[in-house]
């Protein structure tokens, strides 16, 4: 895909001007500790930055290290995430803690394919991480980058691919400043999420989310709830106080279990140690 050296040129001084003057001041900004890092893009992953805010304080003062998670036990760090939803996250955060500690001595790596080997770094994660940590020139999508890039790169077009997306990333990609290109571009992004028809909706990988309330996901989030709240609960228990049928409250036990986020034993739940 090719696309002109000056329209390249013109699309990175209009990101560079917007930062300039409305550039958001994020906490997790002012920091290049690579652990407040990855807990920060792991919270943000689906997730909206007002609500992940206010947790991400309360979580490093809780869980300040890769050695204080990973000694931490399962309650304690699904309690601590609380309010963020996905709750598989807290999980692979707490497993990437320890692989750290065993694997790397407590170090974080650096390159992109030693952190998407880790629990819970995808493909754009690790690029995040590489770039916010490390400040090294890496590619990655995540949502306001693919609004910014369609809104300007492909005004006109339907279903474009995450190739040509990934591909534009790279060819707008400032290499010189790469940590402070992508809050700059993710802002100009978050800015057009607020002022234009969603841009997303012409990338041929976009899936409008189904309603959370009366879905699994809601489901899942207050069975762990309960959970946190007791010690144990029996599936009995469970049922009087979800109102939801045994076959579909069962599905979500057997899955939270393989998940490593429960434990059951003849009719009892507890969360996993």
């Amino acid at each position: 895909m090719k696309f002109k050296k000056s329209d390249i040129l013109k699309f990175r001084r209009l990101i560079w001007k917007y930062y300039k003057e409305y550039g958001r001041d994020l906490p997790w900004r002012r920091t290049k500790n690579p652990y407040a890092i990855v807990v920060s893009e792991i919270m943000l992953q689906q997730t909206q930055v007002d609500r992940v805010r206010g947790k991400y304080e309360e979580f490093l003062e809780k869980f300040p290290t890769f050695a204080r998670l990973g000694r931490a036990r399962a309650r304690e760090v699904l309690k601590a995430w609380q309010g963020l939803g996905y709750n598989r996250r807290a999980l692979s955060l707490w497993k990437l803690a320890q692989t750290v500690m065993k694997e790397y001595k407590g170090e974080l790596p650096h390159t992109p394919a030693e952190l998407e080997a880790l629990p819970g770094i995808g493909k754009a994660t690790a690029g995040s991480v590489a770039a916010f940590a490390f400040n090294i020139p890496t590619v990655f999508v995540e949502t306001n980058i693919r609004r910014a890039i369609l809104h300007h790169f492909f005004l006109k077009k339907r279903r474009v691919s995450e190739e040509g997306i990934w591909e534009l990333a790279a060819a707008v990609l400032d290499p010189k400043n790469p940590r402070e290109w992508y809050w700059a571009l993710m802002d100009y992004g978050s800015m057009l999420g607020k002022t234009v028809p969603n841009p997303n909706r012409r990338s041929a990988s976009y899936r409008k989310q189904s309603p959370f309330q009366g879905s699994n996901r809601e489901l899942r989030g207050r069975i762990v709830r309960l959970l946190l709240e007791q010690s144990r609960l029996a599936v009995s228990s469970l049922l009087a106080l979800t109102q939801k049928s045994e076959a579909r409250v069962q599905e979500i036990l057997e899955a939270l279990e393989r998940e490593g986020f429960l434990r059951q034993r003849k009719g009892i739940i507890m969360i996993a140690k």
